[in-house]
């Protein structure tokens, strides 16, 4: 049984700091692709960053510089640190997976999704 659970959003003042934590369970290994997606009070949702296996990680030009993708194999977890966060950045934070070959911040191509942890900038 697949699991994704996120945690450490909150509150915070525009130009803080967050680390979300996206805890995988119901895998041997880390998924080929794991992804970080947002999506603001109406709203699509939107891609953010993504990680393959090998490490390879890609990010949206709107949090390029600001935002970094990780992993740790070993704790089957998943990270997101968030800089300079800004109001536009408030969202629910959903981490997402796939087995798939290709990794990309792309909504339509990740099969397991978490349930979110909200990120509120002021």
């Amino acid at each position: 049984h697949v699991q994704l659970v996120e945690s450490g959003g909150g509150s915070v003042q525009a130009g803080g700091s967050l680390r979300l934590s996206c805890a995988a369970s119901g895998y041997t290994y880390l998924p080929r692709c794991m992804g970080w997606f947002r999506q603001a009070a109406g709203k699509e949702r939107e891609g953010v960053a993504s990680i393959n296996r090998d490490g390879y990680t890609t990010y949206a030009d709107s949090v390029k510089g600001r935002f970094t993708i990780s992993k740790d194999n070993a704790k089957n977890t998943l990270y997101l640190e968030m800089n300079s966060l800004k109001s536009e950045d408030t969202a629910m934070y959903c981490c997402a997976a796939h087995g798939s070959w290709g990794c990309g911040p792309v909504v339509a191509d990740f099969e397991y999704w978490g349930q979110g942890t909200q990120v509120t900038v002021s």
